[in-house]
């Protein structure tokens, strides 16, 4: 898409009331250029903006045309594609409120989350996902309305109307005038979605994102890459789930904003090869995504022969000092015959017009994004949550790429530190609370500041670092949260198991550390005709097999991030004695932690 070449164009964005009115007026701009593309039948094929406005339109009045009122909430599952987004813009211009749902859930998820947030219909992709949530909209008080962007073959009915997507995106250009005119109306203040976020109560509370707090997050980002590397013609290549308030900001509005070409991955074996079609100039990933990338990277030049790999250990050298602050005037020479050399077939197999990756959604080590930066593809880090839109602050070149730190706040951001360490944050960005739920709202949102939970500090040049978690929310490598009391209560149900403390910070899966219940143990061992004694028996296969047993019962119930995948028996039951337990009988995790660091680590190398 062409585009005025103006300075601060990112200022445009406070003169959009909403994020549908920014939509059409970059559809105008855009025209018949291509929009949203998809993988169909092993070719790339594009809706245009103007195909993407009409189909917005048509869902629109088609959603109204069922009943749909002003304030309904419409519940999304499904993965990546053109109609998701879509999707999501019409059922705000009929001015609905979107709630996305992680193809992942489990029929629990789905029936709490459907429950909670009162949804009136359910857009669905596909039959497959379609049979694990039926059984919930057929429970619903308040589901009647079932919307399937594929054709729906499923085997249970119920009280609820079966529509299909292709009957109610037929849209003209006289139906973008009329909706066009129509969405002016919605305030910038007015929720835009709901966006459920695992509590350490175990049950996912409905994050509301009001329209204003997505434009926020969509002019930060833009400020970045305007002031940063120049806002051009952009290509995004969506990867992350559009459920992730992340990449629904970032990785959809964003581009959008920037009037920008959206692709969606085919998936990660296909990533690679998607990104070398595709050619981004932007990409939102998460550090799990990365750490991938940079084992493949180090395999491939592995394969290549000595002079590769002794210019990829001088890259890392270079990057290594200059992180520190340390690069020497003679690696100028180094650096130049790198930046002819290795750097350039590095940045082709990413496209060759990287501008910037972006790493949130979870914690990056500081060592992945000094490796990129050698290898010459710039590295960003952000940091927020999905209560702050949710983008609170990145790093960005001119600022200088500290990795250890997530950069200083995004403009309109306010940020300051309480006096236990507590990262606060104010502004258009922070959520109006959660649905339906006061009392957590209560303890988050105080005198207009955010309560983050993250422990950090300001540095002289105004990044922020993040030092600690102040709450017990467990975040996985690919930025989902997961709630350890959850799957501990569910695992101390069980007969087999006293005790029971999961981890996986900045992890693909979760372990646990598992005391077995005595009197459970006790039973056994004079079932099998053993001699009961509670180390040796840890040490018997079948005994950790029949635990096994336990802990896969459970996981049943448990979404796909939240499985117990391995795990280790403690030495001994938590107790106040051994410092593992407080008087008032919780777990203290860190001590726990670092009693079965070793050992916990280890599991992750099986």
């Amino acid at each position: 898409m062409a585009k005025k070449k103006a300075k601060d164009r990112y200022l445009e964005f406070d003169g959009f009331t909403n994020l549908v009115s920014m939509f059409f007026d970059r559809a105008e701009q855009g025209g018949d250029s291509p929009f949203l593309s998809a993988k169909i039948d092993g070719e790339w094929r594009a809706t245009s903006w103007n195909e993407a406005a009409r189909q917005v339109a048509a869902l629109s009045k088609s959603l109204k045309s069922l009943g749909l009122k002003k304030g309904d909430r419409v519940m999304m599952v499904s993965e990546n594609r053109p109609e998701w987004c879509i999707a999501d813009l019409g059922i705000m211009a009929a001015g609905c409120i979107t709630v996305p749902t992680y193809t992942t859930n489990t029929p629990n998820d789905h029936q709490h989350i459907l429950d909670n947030s009162g949804a009136r219909a359910v857009i669905v992709s596909d039959s497959k996902l379609a049979t694990n949530l039926i059984p919930s909209v057929i429970k619903s008080a308040d589901a009647d309305i079932v919307i399937g962007i594929s054709d729906l073959r499923i085997g249970q009915t119920g009280d609820f109307d079966i529509h299909q997507w292709s009957d109610l995106v037929q849209g003209t250009d006289a139906d973008v005038a009329e909706v066009k005119e129509q969405v002016t109306s919605i305030a910038r203040d007015e929720t835009a979605c709901i966006i459920y976020t695992s509590g350490t109560g175990g049950k996912p509370r409905g994050v509301m994102q009001h329209h204003g707090a997505i434009l926020h997050n969509v002019k930060g980002p833009a400020e970045v890459i305007e002031n940063d590397f120049g806002w051009d013609d952009e290509v995004f290549l969506s990867f992350l789930p559009l459920s992730h308030a992340y990449e629904h900001s970032a990785g959809q509005f964003f581009p959008i904003g920037l009037g920008a070409e959206i692709y969606y991955s085919e998936g990660l074996e296909k990533l690679a090869s998607n990104i070398e079609e595709v050619k981004p100039t932007i990409m939102v990933v998460v550090p799990r995504l990365f750490e991938v990338l940079r084992q493949r990277l180090i395999k491939t030049v592995e394969k290549q022969g000595k002079m590769p790999n002794y210019l990829l250990g001088k890259a890392l050298a270079i990057g290594e000092r200059e992180a520190d602050g340390k690069k020497r005037k003679r690696d100028k020479v180094m650096d130049v015959f790198l930046n002819k050399t290795l750097r350039p077939k590095v940045q082709q197999r990413f496209g060759g017009r990287m501008k910037a990756m972006v790493s949130g959604g979870a914690p990056l080590n500081p060592d992945i994004g000094v490796f990129f930066q050698s290898l010459g593809l710039t590295m960003l880090q952000g940091y927020g949550q999905t209560e702050s839109g949710p983008i609170i602050a990145c790093n960005r070149p001119r600022t200088g790429l500290k990795m250890d730190t997530v950069g200083p706040p995004m403009i309109d951001t306010e940020v300051k530190i309480a006096e236990d360490g507590e990262i606060l944050v104010r502004g258009e960005l922070v959520m109006h609370g959660y649905w339906r739920n006061k009392p957590e709202t209560d303890k988050v949102l105080k005198d207009g500041w955010l309560h983050t939970g993250d422990i950090g500090y300001i540095d002289e040049a105004g990044r922020v670092a993040i030092t600690d978690r102040k709450k017990d929310l467990i975040v996985n490598d690919k930025g989902d949260n997961i709630a350890p009391q959850k799957v501990e209560g569910m695992l101390t149900l069980q007969p087999e198991i006293l005790q029971a403390m999961i981890t996986g910070d900045k992890r693909p899966y979760m372990v646990g550390v598992v005391v077995p219940d005595p009197e459970w143990a006790l039973e056994w061992s004079r079932n099998q005709g053993v001699a009961y004694d509670f180390i040796k028996l840890q040490a018997d296969p079948q005994f950790k097999a029949a635990v096994r047993e336990a802990v896969d019962r459970v996981n049943k119930d448990l979404s796909v991030i939240e499985k117990v995948r391995r795990f280790e028996f403690a030495d001994e039951p938590f107790a106040i004695e051994n410092e593992e337990l407080t008087p008032s009988m919780k777990i203290r995790r860190h001590v726990i932690k670092e009693r079965y660091q070793e050992r916990l680590g280890a599991l992750y190398k099986k």
